[in-house]
């Protein structure tokens, strides 16, 4: 079985899904390590909640990313980690962890990547009166979504009148899509 990792910063709707998926038995493996940049998030409580392992930090208590990106790298191979997932981590990831993990971290976006990159995408689509937007899966590197794209699924938005509803139905697709490319990924190591 595998291990996987997710780091998340917020609500944790995404890691819910996650979550779901693997205690159906539907992803075949383990989240073996929850890891947050802000103590008082949400999702946080949900990984004790499920009794995950946790690592939680805050980037102003280490001289730079670099030494803390160290005890993040120490707990993820402390774990066994096959597979580090970004489910709303809102840091980017450095060489430490990257260069341990090519081509084993993944995140998911709310846009058709390459367009709409970095923080309020959703506002960024709406501000751009584009038809269509919808969410991406990628692979991370050093850019901001700039990795290469495993999968995405397209949302039309023109007869979607709110902020709310567009945010409600990215959310449907990406709390099915996360799981699916994640299942296939692990089926694929």
């Amino acid at each position: 079985m595998r291990n996987i990792a997710i780091f998340a910063s917020g609500t944790g709707s995404n890691f819910d899904a996650i979550y779901q998926a693997v205690n159906n038995k539907y992803i075949n493996a383990k989240i073996a390590l929850f890891v947050t940049d802000r103590p008082k998030c949400k999702a946080l409580e949900k990984a004790k909640n499920y009794n995950i392992n946790t690592f939680t930090f805050k980037s102003k208590n280490y001289e730079s990313k670099k030494h803390y990106e160290q005890e993040i790298l120490q707990e993820l191979k402390s774990q066994n980690i096959d597979l580090i997932v970004l489910a709303g981590y809102m840091r980017l990831i450095g060489p430490t962890i990257l260069n341990n993990y090519p081509k084993k971290i993944i995140n998911i976006h709310p846009s058709l990547l390459p367009s709409f990159k970095g923080k309020d995408a959703v506002g960024q689509a709406m501000d751009s009166k584009v038809e269509v937007t919808g969410v991406t899966v990628h692979y991370v590197d050093q850019g901001m979504d700039t990795g290469e794209i495993i999968a995405q699924e397209p949302l039309k938005i023109n007869n979607l009148q709110t902020r709310e509803q567009i945010e409600t139905e990215i959310h449907k697709i990406e709390h099915k899509l996360y799981p699916k490319v994640i299942k296939q990924l692990l089926e694929d190591m």
